[in-house]
């Protein structure tokens, strides 16, 4: 799929939630023939979903209030959450003897951004089944402001990404951000507020994926297929982890090549710490692009990123056009400088792309599973640099899922702290982010 944009857009107004049950449960009898036969996915496998049941229990029962923060590996991530929810968890609590209200749903946070590349279907659903838009690389009040409300009001709980957007490996977490812990805080500061007693939880819910078979042909052929687009010649002696650490120093090369010669930026040529190159290479392309929207580097790559994309945004979805009539030349300039901002913008998606890459994720366990994450993250990498955005990876073989819900975090225990100072707050906020990461990195290599 081809994103150029040469022309400048409406701005991106908020798109509030509209709920409709009825739709959500139309939607959960679809899911699994989508899973299995649109994405591949045989099997949803869900561990510690009676906790998910009792804690349901208690929020339509009026005794608590939760957030699911969920691992985000994959694009196929709502809808395997979509069958732990519509599926799993009545069938767990059709076990346990418990009556559940239907549906078991959960209102959400997605970016922005996805109406622009998933599709007028999917842009539709999106509010009808409980999203809530949000802006990443802003303060975006409104959007908070509603996810705040439903968290302690809504009639469903609330489910969110923490790590802000997929990497595309099942067994690393990416940093989270910390706005989900203090979301949780806020939620119950309302509850204070409003002399209401329910508690309120944080839920870490693992999301990993594996091939049904070990897809060591589908490996080998996408290796082959990288290996002719970047132009290298193939070596039979080599074995796959060889093959797999060339195309990547081939891709870093040529890419290092690139940013030296053509953007002026300075390439770390003694080293041969591959780790030391990349982290180099994804700094070259952010200072690309926040040099060119004026932007200072701060923060973590995820960070900037984030701030890129807005500026890119404000630049394309011109909200101080917004009711304004242009002439023809000013139009014309607006859509040039919307078509510099998407070009500017490109720099961006390689590091993100590459910022979960560290070089170890299959060195230190060469599973086929990991072969043909870090393959499919290559492919994609090398497609951009076609030209050609991929959503979702290569699929190489039927795969299973294994959601895992973890054991909720009280979040009444930490509210003392939390309320001692503006410090305390900061710390306790903090500390409940890291936490939370080390819960989900558990949980993400636990093999059982």
């Amino acid at each position: 799929m081809k994103r150029n944009i040469t022309h400048v857009q409406p701005p991106l107004d908020f798109i509030p939630p509209n709920l409709q049950p009825g739709l959500v449960k139309f939607a959960g009898g679809l899911v699994p023939a989508i899973l299995k036969y649109k994405l591949g996915i045989v099997e949803v496998e869900a561990k510690g979903t009676e906790r998910l049941v009792e804690l349901y229990r208690d929020f339509q029962g009026g005794k608590t209030r939760f957030m699911i923060a969920f691992r985000h590996p994959s694009a196929d991530d709502p809808l395997a959450l979509y069958s732990l929810l519509s599926q799993s968890v009545p069938t767990a609590a059709r076990k346990m003897g418990v009556s559940l209200n239907s549906p078991t749903h959960a209102y959400y946070l997605y970016d922005r951004g996805v109406p622009l590349w998933a599709g007028r279907t999917v842009a539709w659903l999106l509010p009808r089944t409980g999203g809530i838009s949000l802006q990443r690389g802003k303060l975006d009040r409104q959007s908070l402001k509603t996810a705040r409300d439903k968290f302690a009001n809504g009639d469903q709980p609330m489910m969110v990404a923490p790590e802000g957007a997929t990497n595309g490996l099942s067994e690393y977490v990416s940093p989270l951000e910390p706005g989900i812990a203090q979301m949780a805080f806020w939620c119950l500061e309302d509850l204070k507020t409003a002399n209401r007693p329910e508690k309120v939880y944080l839920v870490p819910l693992g999301l990993k994926y594996s091939y049904v078979e070990p897809p060591w042909e589908g490996v080998d052929n996408l290796l082959s297929m990288l290996e002719t687009e970047c132009g290298i010649v193939v070596s039979s002696q080599l074995e796959r982890y060889a093959r797999l650490t060339q195309i990547g120093e081939n891709l870093l090369e040529q890419l290092e090549g690139y940013y030296s010669r053509f953007h002026r930026q300075e390439v770390i040529k003694e080293s041969s710490n591959i780790g030391e190159r990349l982290r180099n290479l994804l700094e070259n392309a952010l200072l690309t692009s926040e040099e060119f929207f004026g932007l200072q580097p701060k923060g973590t790559p995820a960070d900037r990123c984030r701030r890129v994309e807005q500026a890119g945004w404000d630049r394309i979805y011109r909200e101080d056009l917004k009711g304004q009539p242009l002439s023809p030349v000013q139009k014309g300039l607006a859509d040039r400088v919307a078509e510099e901002a998407d070009s500017r913008m490109w720099h961006m998606r390689i590091v993100e792309a590459f910022v979960s890459v560290t070089g170890n994720y299959v060195r230190e366990k060469p599973t086929a599973d990991r072969f043909a994450e870090t393959a499919g993250l290559l492919y994609k990498t090398a497609q951009r640099l076609k030209g050609v955005d991929l959503i979702s990876m290569p699929k190489l073989g039927k795969r299973k899922a294994l959601v895992a819900v973890g054991e909720p975090i009280l979040i009444n225990k930490l509210f003392p702290a939390y309320q001692e100072n503006r410090q305390n707050a900061r710390k306790t906020v903090s500390d409940l982010t890291q936490s939370l990461q080390k819960k989900l990195e558990e949980m993400a290599v636990a093999t059982e």
